[in-house]
């Protein structure tokens, strides 16, 4: 019970690697607060978690809305009075395989705003809140943070800036006892990426020198070791989970 009493936020947390994450930091004993901005997926990914309804609470927001974040944030403090772990989570695509002279100009702007805007709004209004209880916030990269993809380029450009978000923040924070990191996945065997053609899915798995895809559940562990205190002298880091790839 690595994260007992604590209260914790997950967005786009209705599905894939945002679910399995809550689904962890719940095992870990803290509340958590899921977001996405679909209120039924939300709220129907919360009660499989929690049928309770205790421990695990649904909210809708929109990351790439600073209104709604801001929100979002309000409604955390006036109900709970803290915010001790935050997981940085939403984030979207946009198209595949798209050469970038060919790339529609708002297919860039939803992924930029969505993944780098939406983690900017995020931290700018939860910070403050995190602060208070001195907490920890896990941004979600990718090893497209690391190397490049052809046909991906608003993607990768994405993460790339996710990590660089992370690393500069983290400084900014070093003495004032709240602890920013990041996680870098490969493929993780999502729903969506499971409903993949099984070909597709070897292609993916051989990526990795493991020779399989992380699950969602690896990648929640990852997160929940980052917000615990066993974790407690590292800030500014990016941990990757891809089963060797980047080696």
């Amino acid at each position: 019970m690595l994260l007992q009493g604590k209260i914790a936020l997950v967005t786009g947390a209705s599905t894939g690697v945002g679910e399995g994450i809550a689904r962890v930091l719940l095992r870990e004993g803290a509340t958590v607060i899921v977001c996405s901005r679909d209120p039924q997926r939300i709220a129907n990914t919360a009660r499989k978690l929690d049928p309770s309804g205790e421990k695990v609470i649904p909210k809708t927001a929109d990351v790439a809305d600073a209104q709604s974040v801001q929100s979002l944030i309000n409604d955390i403090e006036q109900s709970y009075g803290r915010l001790d772990c935050l997981v940085c989570n939403a984030g979207i695509t946009g198209p595949h395989n798209v050469n970038i002279t060919d790339m529609e100009l708002q297919d860039w702007h939803d992924v930029i705003q969505t993944n780098v805007n939406g983690t900017f709004y995020t931290l700018k209004y939860a910070l403050p809140l995190i602060e208070k209880s001195c907490g920890t916030v896990v941004n979600l990269s990718s090893t497209n943070g690391f190397v490049g993809v052809p046909g991906l380029a608003s993607y990768t450009a994405s993460k790339h800036a996710i990590i660089g978000i992370t690393q500069s923040v983290a400084l900014e924070y070093a003495r004032r006892n709240v602890r920013i990191n990041a996680v870098a996945p490969g493929y993780v065997a999502t729903p969506r990426i499971l409903s993949l053609p099984t070909e597709t899915q070897q292609w993916m798995a051989d990526q990795h020198p493991m020779k399989r895809m992380a699950t969602v559940e690896e990648v929640g562990n990852t997160v929940a070791f980052l917000l615990s205190p066993l974790s407690s002298f590292t800030t500014g880091s990016v941990y990757t989970i891809d089963g060797g790839l980047l080696a």
